[in-house]
């Protein structure tokens, strides 16, 4: 099953979704230690990686 997941989304847009969810996870410490501007700015990462990923996948 999760052999079947990997081989139809791609182990590199797997490798990347955990890239977005790590940062995410980094963001929010980073945001609950008190530097929350810092954290923002980390945050904004998130959705750019997303967005380029959608970007190449449908660019033809």
């Amino acid at each position: 099953m999760l052999k079947n997941f990997i081989q139809s989304v791609g182990v590199a847009n797997i490798v990347l979704l955990l890239v977005v969810l790590s940062i995410i996870v980094v963001s929010e410490y980073i945001f609950l230690s008190g530097n929350k501007l810092d954290a923002i700015f980390i945050a904004i990462w998130a959705p750019t990686i997303l967005g380029f990923m959608n970007y190449f996948k449908y660019r033809k």
